[in-house]
């Protein structure tokens, strides 16, 4: 079983080679991240090459049939297959993405696919999210009134007020913006990160919401909010091509036409 060459000073060894079957003329080759904390290895890249010509075109369509057909032991979350759920947020080809929105043919060259960075792995390609699910319960992440709804309908909005949530309400926290902030990276344990932070402008932004002050006061702290630094990492790797950068920004503009 061969295996390719990863650089002498690579934490991650080389790992296995699965060959594709006989025959087959349109082959990718997938490089990807492998780690089991219950065997006391070093993480490996095992290297799949597959037939495109019998799998589907997305890379999420690639690992199933690697789990499905040729490698049961290999670890993924997944879902909806449709961006929807974010369950399949990884690293592909050096961008945080969504395994089920990327074409494989977008991908020139092998594929090497590796977990979310930054963030604890429980195994092979799953990250634990333990501290974005704390971050975001941390704001609050729902209606807040003090008045009562009215009796026979919901709260209404305007055309215009409704419109202020879009490209908030859309984002489907795969977090694949706050692990792709290298001030997330250092200093995650206070910085809340452009996953969270989006969301609690969306809160901020509605109409309906009672508690705009409550939630400035709770963001107004150098490393919860002032962490950014407005890099725009996470509006580019975004897969539902939102701008967290921009939430961000009205958060840090409210706030400072507050004390004005």
């Amino acid at each position: 079983m061969a295996t390719f060459t990863l650089p002498a000073n690579s934490r991650i060894r080389p790992g296995r080679t699965f060959e594709a079957p006989a025959g087959a003329t349109r082959v990718k080759e997938f490089r990807i991240y492998r780690w089991n904390p219950d065997d006391g290895e070093n993480p490996r890249l095992d290297t799949y090459r597959i037939d495109l010509d019998a799998c589907g075109p997305m890379v999420l369509d690639a690992l199933i049939k690697i789990k499905n057909e040729i490698d049961t032991t290999l670890t993924f979350r997944r879902s909806c297959r449709e961006g929807i759920c974010g369950s399949c947020a990884m690293n592909i080809d050096g961008t945080n993405t969504l395994a089920c929105l990327k074409p494989i043919e977008e991908v020139k060259g092998p594929v090497r696919i590796t977990p979310l960075p930054h963030m604890p792995v429980i195994k092979d390609l799953v990250p634990d999210l333990s501290q974005g699910y704390a971050q975001l319960r941390s704001i609050e992440p729902w209606l807040k009134a003090d008045s009562p709804a009215p009796p026979d309908r919901e709260r209404l909005q305007s055309p215009e007020e409704r419109a202020r949530l879009d490209g908030l309400w859309e984002c489907i926290l795969c977090f694949c913006c706050s692990t792709s902030c290298p001030s997330y990276w250092w200093n995650g344990d206070r910085y809340l990160g452009p996953a969270v932070l989006l969301q609690a402008y969306r809160w901020i932004a509605d109409s309906r919401d009672e508690a705009t002050g409550e939630r400035l006061d709770a963001l107004e702290d150098p490393f919860k909010l002032y962490r950014c630094h407005t890099i725009m990492n996470c509006t580019k790797t975004c897969p539902k091509g939102l701008n967290p950068a921009k939430a961000i920004g009205e958060i840090k503009r409210l706030l400072v036409e507050r004390r004005g």
